[in-house]
């Protein structure tokens, strides 16, 4: 048996053992679901009375209790009219075998006197779990089945190990991740905030914030018209007639805003930008040489996220997404565009200091031939796009793992999953090829023997959605943005009121030179100043006194850094603007 199927069992376990220790507490509970999770566990439940974190000790005692008695666990299959009987005083337990096939196979575990619906798999006996190896870390709300139609449930989160030092590890982990967390750097750092009469998941940028924003914007869009990317912009909103079109209606609909009626027509928020990008290149006719063509567009998109699932910026209901989709002739050239995408995807992370292999890597989302209805039938096509991702890949030597059913509707795509400060794996963006648009949006071009011919498509993000971006940047520095990216780049610190017009004069002259700098001439001690700017983060802070004032060289204090630097203001000038240019990570 594997580690990993070690710990799966004994994780599994433990979700188990939770539900019995809650159900001693509140016998009247109702049980939901148990799962495991990365590095751990949790169960969900309907409790009679309120519980909160400090709660958990107390749980945790009596589960190591439980485990204390080398409890069995053991597997029953029984018939679908039995399993009801079994779980009749448990509603949610009874709609989940209501809802199983019918020819599958129904089964409970016995751990104990307690009995609950599970496929499994778990431990033989509770002392293959180390008690000194698993905690109970949190709690939180979960609507039943992540409904918000439905009831809310609580969650309460464990995680758990083989051994003592793993626990320990994954333990102060967490707490670095704490310190990390992007929505609490946000909040010190004054970059966004959220408001409820604006609306959940909806965030509003400070003018901090709004800088790193500006300055990505800045980066990818030049970046882009470089490699040859037409930038455009396009509503925000269409007719929903565009989106039956290109066929994400029926597949995003629940994940779309409700359409607006006007003038007896319907509009809705886009969720996306491709089909507005189609209509603009069936404007005119193209030919061969108009190809490849690299619509790109700064797109402002809407999805309506359910409640439970919003995150911070990591998932929001407003984005904007560095989106672009270039139309190709053949698939030689779409080979080309698609690696011309990796391409620069990999000078992004590059500059942002990420490691391939390390913070983010590739995964190959392949469609599901059985699955007409998720899956555009075609099989030929789906080959041919598979073939083309798949070689891209291995010309470039990466590494990269296949995955079956996790394609778009309308082809294959290359995921770019990125991992986040708790080592967990998301899909940052993607790179697709499209081989349906052009069918539904008659994307055609002439050849040169002037026949028509239809398109290829490559859907690509080069940094993603930016609120996601800034959230994994803050995170994985954690809030010491880079020189290029810090909304203040350099703080001036006045000693007193004799010294503030010098402070400002030098302030200017760093504006001139486009450093962005802000003056601290408030009554306060130079202690508290230099405290304040430290815990901002601000990447180079100089104090200005009478001897400032008499000097010709400038004392600056680096970010992260003990010793001053002593530097005329001219080489410190030009030794910044050049940092800034080149977007170096060092200071």
């Amino acid at each position: 048996m594997s580690k990993e199927e070690k710990l799966e069992k004994i994780r599994h376990s433990l979700s188990h053992i939770m539900a019995m220790a809650v159900l001693k507490k509140f016998p009247g509970a109702k049980l939901g679901i148990g799962p495991t999770i990365d590095n751990g566990f949790y169960y969900d439940f309907l409790l009679p009375d309120k519980m909160s974190d400090s709660d958990l000790p107390k749980l945790e005692k009596e589960m190591k209790k439980i485990i204390s008695q080398n409890i069995e666990f053991t597997k029953s299959v029984v018939s679908r009219e039995e399993s009801i009987k079994k779980v009749d005083d448990q509603n949610f337990k009874v709609e989940l075998i209501k809802e199983l096939p019918e020819n599958e196979e129904i089964s409970f575990y016995q751990s104990g006197e307690f009995s609950d619906l599970c496929a499994g798999p778990h431990v033989s006996q509770s002392k293959e779990i180390n008690p000194k190896a698993f905690k109970l870390t949190h709690l939180a709300g979960a609507y039943w089945r992540g409904d918000e139609k439905n009831q809310m449930l609580t969650r309460i989160y464990g995680v758990a190990f083989d051994n003592e030092k793993d626990l320990e590890a994954h333990l102060k982990m967490l707490e670095e991740a704490k310190e990390r967390d992007h929505r609490k750097l946000g909040k010190e750092l004054d970059l966004f905030t959220f408001s409820d009469i604006v609306g959940k998941g909806l965030p509003l940028w400070t003018a901090k914030g709004a800088t790193i924003r500006r300055e990505l914007e800045n980066f990818i869009v030049n970046e882009e018209l470089k490699r040859g990317y037409q930038h455009v912009y396009t509503p925000d909103i269409a007719k929903v007639d565009l989106y039956k079109k290109s066929g994400h209606y029926p597949y995003y609909k629940d994940s779309m805003y409700s359409p607006i009626s006007v003038d007896d027509e319907e509009f809705m928020l886009r969720p996306m930008s491709c089909p507005h990008h189609f209509e603009l290149y069936s404007s005119k006719p193209k030919s061969y040489r108009d190809l490849p063509m690299r619509i790109a567009e700064l797109a402002k998109l809407y999805r309506y996220e359910q409640s439970g699932e919003l995150t911070g910026l990591i998932r929001v209901r407003s984005f904007c997404l560095a989106d672009a989709h270039i139309i190709c002739a053949d698939i030689d050239q779409a080979k080309q565009e698609v690696a011309g995408a990796l391409d620069l995807i990999e000078f992004v992370a590059q500059t942002f200091g990420l490691e391939f292999g390390k913070d983010f890597s590739y995964r190959l989302s392949l469609g599901n031939r059985q699955d007409d209805k998720k899956y555009y039938k075609d099989d030929k096509a789906w080959d041919d796009a598979e073939n083309v991702l798949r070689q891209v890949l291995k010309n470039m030597k990466r590494d990269f793992v296949e995955a079956e059913d996790e394609a778009s509707f309308y082809g294959p795509k290359i995921d770019i999953q990125m991992r986040n400060v708790l080592g967990k794996e998301d899909t940052a963006f993607t790179v697709q090829y499209d081989f349906v648009m052009p069918e539904r949006f008659n994307l055609t071009y002439t050849d040169k023997n002037n026949e028509e011919k239809k398109a290829i498509v490559i859907h690509r993000s080069s940094v993603g959605a930016l609120e996601r971006v800034v959230a994994f940047l803050l995170e994985h520095y954690a809030g010491n943005m880079p020189l290029w990216l810090s909304p203040v780049q350099t703080k001036i610190i006045t000693v007193g009121e004799s010294h503030i017009d010098f402070a400002n004069k030098l302030a200017q002259d760093f504006r001139e030179n486009n450093i962005r700098v802000e003056v601290d001439s408030f009554s306060e001690t130079v202690g508290n100043k230099i405290r304040k700017a430290t815990q901002e983060k601000i990447p180079y802070t100089l104090v200005i006194g009478d001897k400032e004032m008499d000097s010709d060289k400038l004392s600056v204090r680096v970010r992260g850094k003990k010793d001053l630097l002593n530097i005329d203001k001219e080489k410190f000038i030009e030794q910044t603007k050049t940092n800034i240019k080149n977007r170096s990570l060092e200071l």
